[in-house]
């Protein structure tokens, strides 16, 4: 019996995938649900599991685009499993090989030469030997095809650069969710009207907090870290209740405002930006945004992300700071209206009562809608986040740490 495998719908909004990678090759055997190809979406990389056992027959390529419910490959499952030490074929005897008689090779006769007859001029040798161009590689234009003073000045080198060095390139198609990322940041760009507004936080509140409860969360909670994520994402929803214009969206002549906070958080995963959400982050505890953010994390990583865990969220939080980003604008992550991009941490000299101290400087930025959101909202939101940085044990933590932290 012959099944037909179609590509399954990994969405509603999804009309086509393309193939990744292929897991197995054009005739294999493959058991009933194991993986055999990881195919992209504009949203999300999925593995593509067999639905039953047998021989499997290819009927895409990599890299090819084919529509929802088309026809990938054919599984013939009424093929017997092969034995796994099959004797390997016998070598066939080495025959003598006798060598053909060979032809007498006439040398092909010189085309005429299209460049220069005679030697370049004195001035035109120099100019020539400084752009390390051969004067075979030159038309002369003088009498007799002779190289002119104009003729070296002129010239180009045909392979390479003067000075040396390979110039390989390569083309590549990109995936794609490559191309839809690609194409949802022009869509930002050019259909939003984003402004950016910037602020610093002190955190050594945090690093204060952290040192010294960092080693309990771990042992209590099974390994979890008590990161900045936590810190921010409650910073965050507690600024988004008090300027609720921040987590709304505009949907033509409407806005459409949210009472719950679903945060989308950025991570580089291996095909890409991802953006995984988690959902109702005003209800989670610092141990639960932490398990959430770890889970996706990992699901992003190792490329078992769905369309599910990146469908929806109300606001973006970004931290180029992983990699070394000192200062950055983030685009928004349309239809949301605002995005908060973290940085790294500094120490740098500030005033404290009028002296001068060392602390721990993050530069904050928070890129939002302005058809949506005014300056108002938007500087108040950022100064809320920065508020509850830089107090999070009265803001965040009702003065008790350790309870918050269920330690």
């Amino acid at each position: 019996m012959i099944l037909e495998m179609k590509v399954p719908s990994p969405g509603e909004s999804i009309k086509e995938v393309e193939i990744a990678t292929w897991l197995v090759k054009d005739g294999d055997y493959v058991e009933k649900d194991q993986a055999i190809a990881e195919v992209d979406s504009d949203k999300a990389t999925l593995e593509l599991p067999a639905e039953a056992s047998g021989i499997i027959t290819l009927k895409a390529e990599e890299g090819d685009a084919v529509a929802v419910g088309a026809v990938v490959c054919l599984i013939d499952t009424s093929a017997a499993k092969p034995a796994g030490d099959a004797p390997a074929p016998a070598k066939e005897e080495a025959k003598p090989v006798v060598e053909a008689p060979k032809a007498e090779v006439k040398a092909a006769p010189v085309a005429d030469k299209t460049y220069a007859t005679q030697a370049p001029s004195p001035a035109a040798k120099k100019i020539l030997d400084e752009k390390n161009i051969q004067p075979t590689e030159v038309v002369g234009t003088g009498k007799g095809g002779r190289i002119t003073k104009d003729d070296a000045v002129n010239a180009t080198p045909s392979m390479g650069t003067p000075t040396g060095g390979t110039r390989g390139s390569e083309r590549t198609k990109l995936s794609m969710l490559r191309r839809k990322v690609a194409e949802r940041l022009v869509a930002a760009k050019n259909e939003t009207a984003m402004l950016t507004t910037f602020n610093e936080v002190n955190m050594t509140p945090i690093n204060t907090i952290r040192n010294e409860y960092k080693d309990a969360f771990k042992a209590k909670h099974g390994g979890l870290g008590l990161g900045y994520m936590s810190f921010f994402t409650k910073a965050v929803t507690r600024a988004l209740a008090l300027f609720p214009d921040v987590n709304s969206m505009i949907d033509g002549d409407f806005k459409t405002a949210y009472d719950f906070c679903d945060i989308s958080i950025a991570v580089s995963g291996p095909k890409g930006l991802m953006v995984p959400v988690v959902r109702n982050a005003e209800n989670l505890s610092f141990r639960g945004v932490e398990a959430e953010i770890k889970r996706l994390a990992i699901k992003s990583r190792d490329g078992q992300i769905t369309v599910d865990d990146m469908t929806g969220g109300t606001f973006t939080i970004t931290n180029g700071g992983v990699f070394g980003s000192m200062l950055s604008t983030p685009i928004i992550n349309p239809p949301q209206s605002g995005i908060l991009g973290m940085h790294n941490i500094i120490e740098r000299p500030i005033a404290v009562n009028g002296k001068v101290e060392i602390h721990p400087m993050m530069y904050v930025a928070l890129s939002y809608d302005h058809r949506i959101i005014d300056g108002r909202e938007s500087v108040g939101f950022l100064v809320a986040v920065k508020e509850a940085l830089e107090n999070p044990l009265e803001l965040l933590m009702n003065g008790d740490a350790k309870k918050t932290l269920e330690l």
